[in-house]
């Protein structure tokens, strides 16, 4: 329905998804691996949002909003490159989506403090970035904004990465409740049949891809521009040579039997397309058949670049004078399409929770 009560077509009768990623600079290649594949992959078959979470990124930059700024805008370009459609989902930036925000305020009624302060990924995020226990109250408001952020969308499934599957196990558990407060639904009733059930919202499944978590080239830690084990989508074919020969293993000598469940191997796994190769050298590795590990990282290498070049060409369409104003008006009309629906969900929820007392006009500018 529309603010005024009529009712809005559905733009498409494709299933909805809805994921995206908080400004933190470029993207690398543990986001393409992670999440940005699969929906380069079915943005052609899904009704497609890519939220651009720039307010999660003041939960721990409050101070640092012109570079927030600029990395949302280094998201896209990175988007573009790896040949997300801006024609066929609609990239979409948070602060601009103002449902969200007031679902948020809502959902927060709905979980125990205790319970969003046992997200394991919280819990992971406060001790990598050191924040002890002077992190703001936005912080683990973040966790259920990211409630906000899914079901604001009614999508019926989220590509994550395997770390960001606890924070859609919150979103499902709201989803659940919500559908149940206010709706009515049975607390016996499987998780998608609560819509037809009359649940204003879906329960919605996680999409991990088939590499839920790339190593980074330190070989010990999920990849991190934070952590500087990275590569970079933007990276020069040069730095991706230099970056990949860091990638530890602890192996001594060609000789010596290697595991191939290193981080080296899992970067064979995803980049060499050619499986019978990779059979082939992960037979050799094994057995110590001579085979070294600077002979291995120089065709994962190649096989990663072949993969960029083509990216690198599309970003550099995205780059020079004038190229920050095209990017904005990609964000613009994402974000048109995304208040259209959203503003549709808040007015359900708000007519199922009993806080619709008028109709409302938003400008969907």
């Amino acid at each position: 329905m529309s603010a005024s009560g009529t009712p809005i077509a559905n733009p498409s009768s494709r299933p909805r998804i809805l994921t995206g990623d908080t400004p933190t600079g470029s993207l690398h290649l543990g986001h393409w691996i992670g999440s940005v594949r699969r929906r380069v992959e079915i943005q052609s078959t899904h009704e497609c949002y890519f939220l651009l979470a720039n307010m999660h990124a003041f939960t721990t930059r409050v101070e640092e909003s012109a570079s927030i700024r600029r990395d949302t805008i280094e998201i896209v370009r990175d988007y573009l490159a790896m040949g997300i459609d801006p024609e066929q989902s609609a990239i979409t930036l948070q602060s601009e989506v103002p449902a969200i925000a007031e679902l948020t305020f809502l959902f927060a009624m709905l979980l125990p403090f205790n319970r969003v302060m046992r997200n394991p990924t919280l819990k992971t995020e406060i001790e990598l970035k050191g924040l002890g226990d002077k992190f703001a109250f936005g912080f683990p408001l973040y966790a259920v904004g990211q409630t906000a952020d899914i079901l604001a969308f009614r999508a019926v499934s989220v590509p994550v990465g395997e770390d960001q599957v606890p924070h859609l196990e919150l979103t499902r558990e709201v989803a659940r409740r919500f559908n149940q407060v206010f709706c009515g639904v049975p607390t016996d009733i499987e998780d998608h049949e609560h819509v037809q059930h009359g649940g204003v919202f879906p329960v919605p499944l996680a999409d991990v891809g088939k590499v839920g978590r790339l190593m980074g080239i330190d070989g010990k830690n999920k990849m991190s521009k934070s952590l500087g084990n990275a590569i970079m989508i933007a990276d020069s074919a040069k730095e991706v040579q230099k970056k990949v020969n860091k990638i530890f293993t602890g192996r001594q000598s060609p000789t010596e039997p290697g595991d191939t469940s290193n981080a080296l191997f899992q970067f064979v796994e995803c980049f060499i397309t050619d499986q019978a190769r990779v059979a082939e050298l992960k037979d050799k590795y094994s057995r110590g058949d001579n085979i070294g590990d600077g002979h291995i990282k120089a065709e994962v290498a190649e096989a990663i670049n072949a993969l960029l070049a083509p990216m690198r060409e599309r970003r550099a369409m995205y780059e020079g004078e004038g190229s920050d104003a095209r990017i904005i008006d990609i964000i613009m009309d994402g974000t048109r399409r995304a208040n259209r629906l959203c503003e549709e969900t808040l007015l359900m929820a708000k007519q199922a929770a009993g806080l619709r007392f008028w109709p409302r006009e938003l400008r969907l500018g």
